[in-house]
């Protein structure tokens, strides 16, 4: 676990968490209203009621929404934490597959665990919150595999270390 904190970059996950949870929502506030004719803040106000309780999903004040948004935005870091640990070094490919794997489990996990201590959650269980999941995960993947430092150094230093062993005279 102390190789892990050591070598992974806590600046890409946060940036990756912030761009994903960023990703996650415009999908939602724009596939919700096409696809199942509900306003997508409605995501807001059921992801608040985690702190709120479900009788907050019936208030029209801007309270549910601004807890919808904190709780959504320390989640969305909180998960690109845990792809961070499963994508990290394996490169940019496997970040964004990796990554949309892993979204994908999340929204099994969210969806069909979380509800048996949130109930009313089954009710916003839709295709865009699949998409929205799916995608979630590759963008944080993979936007924590460009911001990585540490995978920057690898490439680089094995990338000289074998020019110079390869080269004509090296080594003579």
């Amino acid at each position: 676990m102390e190789s892990l904190r050591r070598t992974l970059d806590g600046r890409a996950v946060l940036i990756a968490g912030l761009v994903a949870g960023t990703v996650f929502l415009l999908a939602l506030l724009l596939l919700l209203p096409a696809l199942e004719e509900v306003q997508g803040t409605l995501v807001l106000r059921y992801i608040g009621s985690l702190l709120l309780g479900p009788d907050s999903l019936t208030q029209t004040d801007a309270t549910g929404l601004i807890v919808g948004v904190v709780v959504h935005y320390a989640l969305s870091v909180l998960f690109t934490l845990i792809i961070a640990i499963v994508v990290h070094r394996w490169g940019l490919l496997v970040g964004v597959i990796g990554g949309a794997i892993l979204g994908l489990a999340f929204y099994l996990f969210n969806l069909y665990t979380l509800t048996a201590v949130f109930e009313w959650f089954f009710a916003i269980n839709s295709t865009p919150l699949l998409i929205s999941h799916v995608l979630f995960g590759a963008v944080a993947g993979g936007v924590y595999e460009l911001f990585d430092h540490y995978d920057a150094g690898l490439s680089t230093t094995s990338t000289d270390s074998f020019s110079a062993a390869t080269r004509p005279g090296a080594g003579s």
